[in-house]
């Protein structure tokens, strides 16, 4: 485990995780890795800043060992209950049974439900200070980002936010920590993108909520418990998640999100002319076969886009499962107020083009145009699919 100084008595002690498949059993992160962000302050008394997935507790508290005498650590402050943040309390406890679980105060049973701990645990107040010495910990409560109990932890020594899930993001690259390090931070920006999408999005008011109450306090590092820790930058992620919880309320980027599934190649062929009318525009576009690509991936364009085709044949009279399944993930994430035309083919019945419509309700989008047709398409389907292409772009241009 590296450990990365922050500032005078304050260390990155956290771990990459390359082992894990799917982060919280849903998103994929094997390929990209994700970390857990832990925190050391060592000052006249030493305190940890949330902790790590319990798989990682071993290698995790020996690194420890060789910054701090774990006898004497006084104070482990949990900003966040997921497991992916506090798994290892009980092997910590076990090793350092003196130390002062801070918490905030619906995260108090929670403590007791997952790790049977009560009489280490410690209630923490909104604003409230506690002194180590040198540096402080001041607590700010930030409500449902992304639980009810979750909370922020600010030394204004530093001018560090400890930000828990906010303004974090997937992707570990090992050697690299600080926002000044990988040569491509695009990639950490596309990766801290998905996990908006993915973790985040639902709660994007709480998170403006949060943003708002801190306005006035000065950041100079960004801290968070997943991604990249923002030294040289701490605004531009702070502005970033601005920005992508606004498009909850507000008209977002001018693109397209095309959602495509065929069983046969017949919707497919449309969607061919469907993207060539958008692409006699300046509208950018972004096509998803949906049954090969993982929800996790099509959620960022999702989200960021304002526009939306949705392409499927009818399935024993709905939706094919794939679009139907991305579908309901955007209504739980509430991905709303886009602008959309549903194309698709049938054979005998129909049924797709009734289901678009009950989706598009949930989901508080404009649903311009619906076009379904059977069979194969023809040059005047073709000719249709291109119009809705291009007339989905001027909507979107217009928004």
């Amino acid at each position: 485990m590296e450990q990365v100084s922050l500032g005078k008595g304050i260390y990155w002690v956290g771990v990459h995780d390359h082992q894990t498949d799917l982060f919280e059993g849903l998103w994929p992160v094997q390929e990209e890795g994700v970390s857990y962000n832990s925190y050391l302050i060592s000052s006249q008394k030493t305190a940890l800043i949330d902790l790590v997935k319990q798989p990682f507790a071993g290698s995790y508290l020996d690194a420890l060992r060789g910054k701090v005498d774990l006898s004497r650590l006084e104070y482990v402050v949990l900003n966040h209950m997921e497991p992916d943040h506090t798994s290892a309390l009980r092997d910590l406890v076990q090793t350092a049974p003196q130390v002062k679980i801070l918490v905030s105060e619906k995260a108090r049973s929670m403590v007791e439900s997952y790790y049977g701990l009560q009489d280490s645990v410690q209630v923490v107040k909104d604003g409230e200070e506690i002194s180590l010495g040198e540096h402080t910990l001041r607590f700010v409560y930030t409500p449902f980002v992304h639980w009810p109990e979750t909370m922020m932890t600010y030394v204004p020594e530093n001018e560090i936010l400890f930000s828990c899930d906010a303004f974090g993001g997937f992707g570990a690259q090992d050697g690299i920590i600080l926002d000044d390090q990988p040569e491509d931070l695009d990639w950490y920006l596309d990766e801290a993108l998905r996990y908006f999408a993915n973790i985040v999005s639902g709660v994007s008011k709480p998170v403006l909520n949060a943003i708002n109450k801190l306005a006035g306090v000065p950041v100079k590092i960004v801290a968070p418990s997943h991604g990249l820790v923002w030294r040289k930058d701490p605004a531009k992620i702070i502005d970033l998640y601005a920005k992508w919880s606004g498009y909850s309320s507000q008209p977002a980027e001018k693109g397209i999100t095309i959602l495509c599934g065929s069983m046969y190649g017949s919707t497919a062929q449309l969607v061919k002319a469907v993207e060539d009318g958008i692409a006699s525009t300046s509208v950018a576009f972004k096509t998803f076969d949906a049954a090969r690509t993982h929800a996790s991936y099509i959620l960022p364009w999702l989200w960021k886009n304002r526009g939306v085709v949705v392409a499927s044949p009818t399935y024993e009279g709905y939706l094919v499962p794939p679009i139907r399944n991305l579908l309901e993930i955007a209504s739980h994430k509430r991905m709303f107020n886009k602008s959309a035309v549903y194309t698709g083919s049938f054979t005998w019945g129909g049924g797709a083009r009734r289901d678009i419509e009950s989706y598009v309700e949930q989901l508080k989008w404009n649903l311009a145009a619906s076009y379904d047709y059977p069979g194969y398409p023809g040059e005047a389907h073709m000719e249709i699919g291109h119009r809705l292409g291009a007339e989905l772009a001027k909507q979107v241009l217009q928004d």
